[in-house]
């Protein structure tokens, strides 16, 4: 069983009715128990980093979220949910996110590009992780997003991006937490195949 955290700010339908065309039995829940007895979560997530801390403290799953990763079993987050996996964002200042990877998520730097960056976007591999098996390198993702994660750690970096002047990361990945910037389940066949790695993982 999936469970796809719903807190308030997720596009729930979507990434459920990818999961479910590749044949994942999955679960839509606010609940703590069913989050930690699950086999793998997918944590997505659309909106503002602070409304998200708060969307997953009003429902009790901060904790529980935490716990679940500390069990080794997979977990996916989409866009706003790598974002959650950091420390802190420059967009809600103060706020704390779950903080699985050192790092801060920051706006885009460069001039005279347009914010959010949304669109068709190629990345580029840096490793070879299991959830980007059989999609080749430069393969081409959505996004829709004002802000990106800085890791500190750059080994946790599995696939970046170019956009304007910037090269950032949009997929991190260590042991068995797994996370892109971009919507897979809105990325057509390569978006398709890393959700099949997902469910295969």
């Amino acid at each position: 069983m999936i469970a796809i955290v719903d807190y308030g700010m997720g596009n729930l339908r979507s990434v459920s009715k990818a999961l479910e065309h590749l044949g994942a039995k999955v679960s839509v829940t606010s609940s703590p128990r069913d989050i930690l007895k699950a086999d793998k979560v997918v944590l997505p997530g659309v909106g503002a980093f602070g409304d998200a801390v708060e969307g997953l403290k009003t429902n009790a799953l901060l904790d529980p979220l935490r716990e679940y990763i500390k069990l080794g079993k997979p977990f996916l987050g989409i866009c706003l949910g790598l974002q959650l996996l950091f420390h802190e964002s420059e967009e809600s200042p103060s706020i704390t996110g779950l903080d699985v990877y050192s790092g801060k998520v920051q706006g885009f730097r460069s001039r005279g590009v347009k914010v959010p960056h949304m669109g068709w976007n190629q990345i580029h591999k840096n490793t070879d992780h299991p959830l980007l098996r059989n999609i080749p390198d430069e393969s081409y993702f959505y996004f829709v997003h004002s802000f990106y994660a800085a890791p500190q750690d750059a080994s946790v970096t599995a696939a970046t991006c170019e956009y304007g002047q910037e090269k950032f990361a949009v997929a991190v990945g260590k042991d068995h937490v797994f996370a892109t910037q971009f919507h897979p389940e809105k990325s057509q066949k390569a978006g398709l195949n890393l959700l099949q790695n997902f469910v295969k993982w």
